[in-house]
């Protein structure tokens, strides 16, 4: 086209590449690296890697992205009704998905032994507290969903009373925590059906007051306090539960930074404190916790995390997008189907290794087709529906002339969205163009 002055201007119709493409990408490599960590030992047991952990390096890459990205979004619209909608939608649906299909497969498949047979484990899975009630979910997978919730309970109390701002010190205060509860607990303090049942009930009770507006700030505190509770004292394994956390807060503390709200300086302490968290615990329980496989493992995630962000704004392999917009699926669909993968094929670890090779590519195929198939037809049209009953009851309380949380704007419906447009310095929630384990 002719420019102002008559010269001729190129414009490209090529899409400039998403500023936010980098978060997309790591999660794809974080699911992918939790499916390698389960398909390997079953599959191609002599590629394992046993000098850092897999599963954990992408468990940690996803916890970053938690923590740079849902207070950012939160903060940014000021709507804690719309926050919690937008995560009922994202989360639950497939969540709900997968128990349903474990259960009715498990005459040919049983449930894992370490499923209370009892209501304890339908108190834990509605809250998806699993973890930090010491129940074991019945895909294996679930546990670190436990702390994106404690993550979501914590940013909600802090943001209510004015708190969030002091993410460094929090990731800080979390990791040094992991420290000390590694010095003295090796296990829950609060064992059995108790913590299930009674958090079962302070979560329900707790989040209807906090998305209806009822006593909200309070509801919030008192589930905050839950979640800090449960943490410590009720925990599989405390020490791990309080690094995690740590490390979302770092995520946070990243983001702060980068928008020029904070330095960088808690985050490398952060990594520290978390990297001799488990040296000294009173119970390490995994391979993966001897130091130097602990610390590689650290490292790496951290690289990673550091990785994408001096790729934001480039354009990145489309696949690393498309498997970070299918990621949720992917992390919890997968193991189930490695189950029943094997169960038709038996015991792969003594096969051939051509044959190995063969079947390991095939379960990945089906993985992948499930994954994208349970995006389609499960996810997105239930966040589709979130955001919808979003905006009904976003109107319906501006009718009633209910006030609105400082720096909310007119467009809050898309908070964690599927469609979010409006959130600053490069900040999407979750997948873009597709929205947690996360």
């Amino acid at each position: 086209m002719l420019s102002g002055r008559g010269r001729l201007v190129r414009v490209s119709t090529v899409p400039a590449p998403s500023r936010l493409a980098w978060l997309d990408a790591l999660r794809g490599i974080g699911a992918m690296a939790v499916v390698a960590e389960h398909l390997l030992p079953w599959f191609l047991p002599e590629l394992r890697p046993y000098w850092f952990s897999l599963g954990i390096y992408g468990i940690l890459v996803f916890f970053l992205v938690s923590g740079y990205i849902i207070p950012a979004s939160l903060e940014r619209h000021g709507d804690v009704r719309a926050f919690w909608v937008s995560r009922f939608f994202r989360l639950y649906p497939l969540y709900l998905s997968v128990i349903v299909a474990v259960l009715a497969l498990a005459w040919w498949v049983p449930v894992r032994a370490e499923v209370p047979r009892d209501g304890s484990a339908v108190a834990a899975h509605a809250t998806m507290l699993l973890d930090v009630v010491s129940v074991g979910g019945v895909a294996d997978t679930m546990w670190t969903l436990s702390y994106e919730m404690v993550f979501y309970l914590l940013v909600t109390a802090l943001f209510l009373v004015k708190g969030h701002g002091r993410s460094g010190l929090l990731s800080m205060s979390f990791a040094a925590g992991a420290v000390a509860v590694g010095l003295v607990a090796s296990g829950a303090v609060l064992v059995g059906g108790l913590p299930a049942y009674v958090s079962g009930a302070v979560f329900v009770a707790g989040l209807a007051c906090v998305v209806w507006g009822r006593f909200r700030t309070a509801s919030a505190c008192v589930l905050g306090l839950m979640a800090l509770a449960l943490l410590v004292l009720s925990s599989r394994v405390p020490w791990l539960g309080v690094a995690v956390v740590a490390v979302m807060f770092a995520g946070t503390a990243i983001h702060r930074w980068e928008r020029g709200d904070g330095g960088l300086w808690p985050v490398a302490v952060t990594a520290v404190l978390v990297a001799v968290a488990p040296l000294r615990a009173v119970e390490g329980g995994w391979w993966w916790v001897q130091a130097d496989v602990w610390i590689t493992t650290i490292a790496l995630a951290g690289a990673t995390f550091a990785a994408g962000m001096a790729l934001r704004g480039r354009r990145l392999p489309r696949v690393l997008t498309w498997l970070g917009l299918i990621s949720y699926s992917l992390y919890l669909v997968h193991h189930p189907l490695l189950k029943y993968f094997v169960q038709v094929t038996g015991d792969l670890r003594q096969a051939a290794l051509p044959y190995q090779l063969m079947m390991s590519a095939l379960a990945v195929t089906l993985v992948l087709v499930i994954s994208a198939l349970t995006f389609r037809y499960v996810e997105r049209p239930m966040q589709a529906l979130g955001r919808r009953l979003s905006r009904r009851g976003a109107r319906r309380l501006q009718g009633a002339g209910d006030p609105r949380m400082p720096g909310q704007g007119a467009r809050h419906d898309g908070v964690l969205g599927h469609e979010e447009r409006q959130v600053p310095d490069r900040v999407r929630d979750h997948v873009v163009q597709g929205d947690a384990a996360g």
